[in-house]
């Protein structure tokens, strides 16, 4: 997992070859302004999400993991909170192959991170991690799905 501003996003090229068109991409599309909805970068391996989601406190949230994509989430107009729970310490739990999630519910996360907008969250198929924990009713974020 990672956590850091938007501005450091350069800085995790290296990480993953499509990281640079994830940065290239939020450059060149003001992520506000784009509409709710998937908006394909690269067909197949590379998409982002804009969504307008349920604000959850940390009770309601279900932790989640991926094996094929990695996710990069920016709340976009509100804090969002993150709990997470290494992989290694979930219990196995079926896994939905369709949709590349497994999800653990009636689990509190080990701990949790804050993420405000301008910042962004990294989450690698070894990190477990419960979304939309928010104080408000509804947070709209982006989420880019990176193929492993």
């Amino acid at each position: 997992m990672i956590i850091d501003t938007l501005e450091n996003l350069v800085k995790y090229e290296s990480l993953h070859p499509l990281f640079k068109e994830v940065v290239a991409f939020i450059d060149q599309h003001p992520l506000s302004q784009l509409a709710e909805g998937k908006h394909v970068i690269k067909e197949g391996e590379l998409f982002v999400n804009i969504q307008t989601a349920k604000g959850k406190t940390p009770d309601e949230a279900v932790i989640e993991t991926h094996r094929r994509m990695i996710d990069i989430q920016i709340p976009l107009d509100s804090t969002e909170t993150y709990g997470y729970t290494p992989l290694c310490n979930l219990p196995a739990t079926p896994y939905n192959e369709e949709k590349d999630i497994t999800k653990y519910p009636n689990l509190i996360a080990e701990s949790f991170i804050e993420c405000q907008p301008g910042m962004f969250a990294v989450f690698f198929p070894q990190d477990g991690h419960a979304p939309c924990i928010a104080a408000v009713p509804e947070i709209r974020k982006a989420i880019f799905k990176v193929k492993v």
